[in-house]
């Protein structure tokens, strides 16, 4: 089987029923780095918070490069009422061979518990089966993530595995649940 071929050119800009997902710019910035250096949103993310707007577009400009090398994708997940970024959904890994990407996805903590994670990333998530042909999607948590758990459950992926003390964040070991998405579940749900 031959790997993917993958064309982000035109930029797939993706629409529900409150967000539209799209490109990021680097007017982006600001709001990018209201939640990357906000430590409730990064609690979970194992990676370090921003310091500055200065970090919002170094990561902007990686999501960008990333892009024109069609090697991962991200979206700024922007509220249609509003024109406010509030997130963001990628697929920051994507294993062309394999047909495989794996998700994530994040957003201010003044907007948890609307249903807005789940609403954004089931669009991602329908973008990886139909737009990219995925055979499967991933997503890696810690498991204490309940919140986390909880979107992949209603979008249908299973618990595939779970991982001791195999990651270091914050100076310490941490567990990590491997959930995943198969093309052909999805399409049955």
């Amino acid at each position: 089987m031959n790997p993917l071929e993958l064309n982000f050119n035109p930029f797939p800009v993706l629409e529900t029923e409150r967000m539209i997902l799209r490109q990021y710019t680097d007017n982006d910035a600001e709001a990018l780095f209201s939640f990357r250096s906000n430590p409730q949103a990064m609690h979970f993310v194992p990676r370090p918070l921003h310091q500055s707007t200065e970090d919002a577009l170094k990561m902007i400009a990686q999501i960008t490069d990333n892009i024109v090398a069609n090697t991962a994708i991200g979206w700024a997940v922007e509220l249609k009422e509003s024109g406010k970024v509030i997130g963001s959904v990628s697929f920051h890994r994507i294993e062309k061979e394999h047909h495989r990407g794996e998700i994530g996805y994040m957003i201010h903590p003044d907007y948890w518990g609307k249903g807005l994670v789940t609403e954004a990333a089931a669009a991602a998530v329908h973008y990886g089966f139909t737009g990219l042909r995925f055979h499967s999607i991933e997503a890696i948590i810690d498991p204490d993530n309940v919140a986390s758990a909880r979107v992949l459950d209603k979008l249908h992926f299973v618990k595939e595995a779970h991982f001791k003390e195999n990651f270091v964040q914050n100076g310490r070991f941490t567990d990590t649940a491997i959930y995943s998405l198969l093309r052909a579940d999805y399409l049955k749900a």
